[in-house]
């Protein structure tokens, strides 16, 4: 009987104590402790609980029912206390996590198209409503397409190796986008599907030393028209019909005589100055015109033989232009190397 009235007033004493250091808490750690201390394998209540075999039979059930239900409040209260913390814990982080939604918000940076890629796009989109298609043709190129069927003397200086990047003997990073022609020429004898009106826009590559209008990464525009009587006031009125599409209908052109192996006749097109349109200024150095913007002529009877169509049936014309000088032109550019440059403060005004 002494022993089971100790072990019952030992129950209360650690029920009161428990209860009273749960009050105590300021956070998860501490309530922590308190249940180790109390209800662990190693703690208080099972060391009470060990003298249970002192205890008479009819004690036994007794001091274990309380001894549950001391475990059982404890554990409640131990819940409570927690729920406790995490309210005030809740409350302190709303406090220094305050949001003010009467702050402006932070606008996003917006993309914007690259100069280049307008131009090329606008570009194509020109041809497209004049009726051409666009395909586009590979940056690595055989000697054959890039020169030869295109009629380039073989002691012509764009084949030496100080101008062209080459690969190997047989193959090249190509220097224009002229060989597309040579393919869709010879893919349209294949198939039987002359006429042909196409362009073809993508990068180049020379050997060139960088300046203000120059650089040996570059891109072009190829444009192409094979049919029958196909003569070279198609060429000038195609020319002068995108001209004033592309920079407005104020702009004039002028067709200087050029040589190039691929065409005959040929010739280079200027443009009137777009600061001053056409009246002289600092920037064309008082001419009235812009620089050089492409070169065009008829397509050469030997190229037209090397794909496979008879010159004698039909004719064509070709132009190419470098996509870089028009954007230079379009926009003033001053320097190509902005374009390559990718400062966000040029490209920002587009």
């Amino acid at each position: 009987m002494k022993e089971g009235k100790q072990m019952k007033e030992q129950l209360l004493k650690l029920k009161t104590e428990a209860l009273n250091r749960l009050k105590e808490c300021n956070d998860n750690a501490d309530i922590e402790k308190i249940r180790i201390q109390y209800l662990g394998k190693k703690g208080e209540l099972t060391s009470i609980l060990r003298s249970m075999g002192s205890l008479s039979e009819e004690e036994r059930p007794e001091m274990g029912k309380l001894a549950n239900e001391v475990r059982a409040i404890i554990e409640e209260a131990i819940q409570s206390m927690k729920e406790t913390v995490h309210e005030k814990e809740s409350e302190k982080r709303l406090k220094t996590e305050t949001l003010d939604i009467t702050i402006p918000g932070r606008h996003p940076e917006m993309g914007r198209r690259h100069p280049l890629m307008r131009v090329k796009e606008e570009l194509e989109s020109v041809f497209m409503r004049m009726g051409y298609d666009v395909i586009g043709g590979p940056e690595i190129e055989t000697v054959a397409n890039n020169f030869d069927d295109l009629n380039a003397p073989y002691d012509h200086p764009s084949r030496d190796w100080s101008d062209t990047f080459y690969i190997s003997d047989e193959l090249v990073l190509r220097t224009h986008t002229s060989p597309v022609e040579i393919r869709v020429m010879k893919e349209a004898v294949k198939k039987g599907k002359l006429p042909i009106r196409m362009v073809s826009t993508g990068r180049t590559f020379r050997f060139d030393d960088v300046d203000d209008t120059h650089s040996p990464m570059f891109h072009q525009m190829e444009c192409l028209v094979v049919d029958k009587g196909v003569t070279m006031a198609n060429l000038k009125d195609s020319i002068d019909q995108f001209v004033k599409e592309l920079f407005g209908s104020n702009m004039k052109t002028r067709f200087r005589p050029h040589n190039f192996p691929f065409t005959e006749p040929s010739a280079e097109v200027d443009v009137s100055c777009h600061i001053c349109m056409g009246k002289g200024c600092p920037s064309c150095s008082g001419t009235g015109w812009s620089m050089e913007l492409l070169g065009c002529g008829m397509t050469h009877p030997n190229v037209l033989r090397n794909c496979g169509i008879d010159p004698e049936i039909y004719s064509g014309y070709a132009f190419g232009m470098g996509i870089d000088r028009v954007a230079m032109v379009k926009y003033g550019i001053p320097n190509i190397r902005l374009l390559f440059e990718n400062d966000v403060r040029f490209l920002k005004q587009f």
